[in-house]
């Protein structure tokens, strides 16, 4: 069977987005075929803010996400392959999903259950606190 990974994204992404929040990715920065701004990498990880206001030309495939955002007032296409993508979660209050290393071979699922698993101390990773990472805009 096809990755579960590209059509939770999308859902959760719907989700997020229908109740009025802003829809962030966890991505890994260090995964291949990554196109983004790696000046706004912190530990190996970037914070993208995919809000409908915040990009243009959204495409959310099996493969990857696209879009086109500004970061410091330029204009840049990002490629963000889907397992890349560690977690998408609302900035306003946590909830998302965080997926784990297993999906690379096929075995979907998230990492931790659900998609309110952060809970109200926890960040997109699952730990006690907040990851330490800037927001891109």
């Amino acid at each position: 069977m096809t990755s579960s990974r590209p059509y939770l994204i999308r859902a959760l992404y719907e989700w997020i987005v229908d109740n009025g929040l802003t829809p962030y990715l966890l991505v890994n920065a260090e995964h291949e075929g990554l196109v983004a701004p790696m000046e706004y990498v912190d530990a190996g990880k970037l914070v993208l803010n995919v809000a409908p206001r915040a990009v243009h030309n959204l495409a959310m495939g099996n493969e990857a996400v696209e879009f086109s955002a500004r970061f410091g007032g330029v204009p840049q296409d990002v490629r963000v392959p889907v397992m890349a993508v560690m977690a998408i979660y609302a900035r306003e209050n946590g909830q998302g999903m965080l997926f784990g290393e297993a999906d690379e071979e096929g075995g979907d699922g998230p990492s931790s259950g659900g998609p309110d698993d952060d809970g109200p101390n926890g960040g997109p990773d699952g730990g006690g606190s907040r990851p330490n990472l800037r927001v891109v805009k």
